[in-house]
């Protein structure tokens, strides 16, 4: 028996990585690759995603009534189900999230089990902005929040991106590459550790108190 909960204990993690940008050569994209090597080089199994794979078609709810889900939203759902993590690295839009990202948010949230409660999240963004993105990631927290994902409280932001990377990918500077891995480490060891310890369950409820109802039931 103890044996096997050492073996159990010594399974690598597995994390979904993608960017939220649809853009080719986005800094985000470069971010994601590089935390997805960092993952794999530390002994876990990365899975590494592109925005392409999970984008879809502006939400409807007359699509969703007859559960006809887009084959982007499809997608997002097995893939996180399917892993012990998630890792979004996200652009800012006029200082919030992107609006095709919220849009996919939205479709995945209509899943039940709805796949978002009780995940866990690490946000982080490059720009080209002094800011690094920043603004876009509090934004992107709320409707995660709101879904219960344990969004992890440390996220990483990279200023002037265009100039922050190396030809071969890294992060040029040493005192943010390393704040960067130190970080990506942290979170994977929550992860681990809630993965093999987990604490009580929580039911998922949009508004404490509220009656049952088909058009409100969220409930879980």
């Amino acid at each position: 028996m103890k044996e096997y909960q050492k073996n159990k204990h010594n399974e690598p993690l597995r994390v979904l990585i993608f960017s939220a940008s649809l853009r080719t050569g986005s800094l985000n994209t470069r971010l994601a690759k590089l935390a997805a090597d960092i993952i794999e080089r530390n002994g876990h199994k990365p899975d590494f995603a592109t925005m392409q794979e999970f984008d879809c078609p502006s939400y409807n709810q007359d699509i969703d009534v007859n559960n006809m889900y887009p084959p982007g939203a499809e997608e997002l759902r097995k893939r996180i189900l399917a892993t012990d993590a998630f890792i979004i690295s996200s652009p800012e839009y006029n200082g919030s999230m992107p609006g095709h990202f919220k849009n996919v948010i939205d479709w995945v949230s209509r899943f039940r089990p709805q796949p978002f409660n009780e995940r866990h999240a690490l946000l982080m963004s490059a720009s080209p902005a002094m800011i690094g993105g920043n603004r876009g990631l509090w934004s992107l927290r709320v409707p995660l929040k709101h879904l219960g994902t344990n969004v992890y409280p440390n996220m990483f932001s990279l200023a002037i991106a265009h100039k922050a990377f190396t030809d071969e990918g890294n992060i040029a500077d040493e005192t943010l590459a390393k704040r960067f891995e130190t970080n990506l480490i942290a979170f994977l060891k929550l992860v681990e550790a809630a993965k093999h310890y987990p604490w009580m369950k929580k039911t998922w409820v949009e508004f404490l108190g509220e009656k049952p109802d088909p058009a409100t039931d969220l409930v879980e």
